[in-house]
């Protein structure tokens, strides 16, 4: 979790006494800098008239100054940061934008090993003010991400352990300005926690973990915690799971979080998180190359439960379950094996084709089961399910698909306003017709035509009438385009959007 003192101030640039002093300096609409006599300084000027800086997005100069801006003596570094031509973009757009100059400010700093910021919050035009403190300090604060566990500190090149204060500057400090900051930490704090386990290796993450993590929120935000185990699995018929779990040594866990609004006419939104955290293949075993990233395998789930978090903060008047069932999946000798047959809880049996197509069988019960125990208003599922999507959008634009095209949209627009795109496929009845099966009701897999789809339509006959949206995460849960406030690595995708979706939440009809 991200440690940053956030706070906003009306005190003058001038009087700022720390390591780096921020502006953002923008073009006019012939491509020329515009900078005011607020932070006008000689070296601006004299990089401006030499050409070296022009303001274009993300164009930076870190100026070393023993007089700095005008009557400033007391911060170390000055940092321009451009902004380019904002009258170019407009709404997501701008928020993008935003974000992106966040991230590159965070990592200026962590270059300068600047850990306290003052950041003079820019006027842009057709953008209020307190999207650009929001969208700036989140962007400051998920580009301020590093995980640094199991590495060992070196004296002679200590590593920088992030910003420690942050300082934005407005001059009104209004309370719509100081919401924005509440909700920028609290959205960058989520995603980092959810990268934070994504980082953990298969032996530092465990299903137990998701129960631990759980059950400590629960008690910090008064949220009930329930945790089915595998007798409890076994009475309830939950052979998805347990099927996956047959070649573990892990005991699997099906993690379930409840958060009740105040309204008791409140509608629910029940969110289900892949948590495999380690996929082997089992059987059907995976190629050696590139599998120590299958500890990612519960990025779904990562973002499921971090989404909880902001959820007991800030209370909204919806009420939000999650679960997450976890296990890995792996090829002892009791594991599962192509040919196999299980029944999900609820009934339907399943042909179990490839065992590498594991994850739709654990969802598969957390989603019936959930249905049923919950009867939801709506359902939205994510997971890193398929490497088809990878090929259909590569790591650009996360899978779309479900039932309901008014949650659809919601969903849609939530992952644009946030940056994290998607991209609805179809889902029409020819597709159930790949995973039909002759000794079955269904197969696990429907081949290689339509992988992602098919993969959907699996899950599709576990949710019934109720609106539900499917978030294929595997080409953005790592590996996601490349931006400034997105490391290497996990990139806590989902996160964001199923914070915004719930933020701005208003009954589904």
């Amino acid at each position: 979790m991200n440690q940053t003192k956030l706070t906003l101030t009306s005190k003058k640039p001038h009087t700022f006494c720390g390591d780096l002093l921020v502006f953002c300096v923008q073009q006019n609409k012939k491509g020329k800098v515009t900078a005011t006599r607020t932070f006008a300084s000689k070296e601006l000027d004299n990089a401006v008239a030499l050409g070296d800086f022009k303001a274009d997005v993300n164009d930076s100069l870190l100026v070393y100054s023993k007089k700095g801006i005008k009557n400033t003596k007391s911060a170390k570094r000055i940092l321009y940061i451009g902004l380019g031509n904002t009258q170019e973009n407009s709404g997501n757009e701008l928020r993008e934008l935003c974000r992106n100059i966040g991230g590159t400010i965070a990592k200026q700093a962590g270059i300068i090993k600047a850990g306290s910021l003052y950041l003079n919050l820019p006027a842009i035009s057709g953008m209020a003010g307190k999207d650009i403190a929001e969208c700036l300090v989140e962007g400051v604060l998920l580009g301020d991400y590093s995980f640094l566990k199991y590495k060992k500190e070196d004296s002679e090149k200590p590593s920088f352990k992030g910003i420690t204060k942050l300082s934005v500057y407005s001059a009104k400090t209004i309370n719509d300005l100081r919401q924005s900051l509440r909700l920028a930490k609290a959205t960058a704090n989520a995603a980092s926690v959810a990268r934070d386990m994504a980082n953990e290796p298969g032996n530092g993450w465990t299903p137990a973990s998701f129960e631990n993590y759980a059950i400590e929120l629960g008690q910090k935000y008064k949220m009930s915690c329930t945790v089915l185990g595998k007798s409890q699995m076994k009475r309830l018929k939950m052979g998805g799971i347990l099927g996956v779990n047959q070649g573990s040594s892990e005991a699997p866990k099906m993690v379930v979080l409840e958060y009740r609004a105040k309204n008791k006419k409140a509608q629910t939104i029940l969110v289900v998180g892949k948590g495999l955290t380690f996929d082997s293949g089992g059987v059907s075993l995976k190629p050696s190359t590139g599998m120590e990233d299958m500890k990612y395998d519960m990025c779904g789930g990562a973002a499921a439960l971090s989404v909880m978090a902001v959820v007991g903060e800030e209370k909204p008047d919806v009420n939000v379950v999650a679960i997450i069932p976890a296990t890995d999946n792996m090829s002892g000798s009791s594991a599962l094996k192509p040919g196999d047959i299980i029944r999900h809880y609820g009934g339907v049996t399943s042909e179990i084709v490839n065992t590498d197509a594991e994850g739709r069988l654990i969802l598969a019960d957390a989603l019936a089961y959930g249905v049923k125990k919950f009867t939801p208003t709506c359902v939205v599922d994510l997971a890193t399910l398929t490497g088809a999507v990878i090929f259909g959008l590569g790591h650009h634009r996360t899978g779309l698909l479900g039932n309901n095209q008014s949650l659809i949209e919601r969903v849609l627009a939530a992952g644009d306003r946030c940056g994290e795109p998607l991209w609805q496929l179809p889902l029409d009845k020819e597709y159930s017709k790949q995973i039909d099966s002759d000794v079955a009701d269904i197969k696990n897999t429907g081949g290689r035509p339509a992988g992602t789809i098919t993969a959907a339509a699996y899950l599709q006959k576990f949710v019934g009438d109720t609106p539900w949206a499917h978030l294929d995460i595997a080409g953005t849960a790592w590996d996601f385009t490349k931006k400034t406030y997105i490391p290497k690595g996990p990139s806590g995708t989902g996160v964001r959007t199923l914070v915004e979706l719930i933020r701005n939440w208003k009954n589904l009809s």
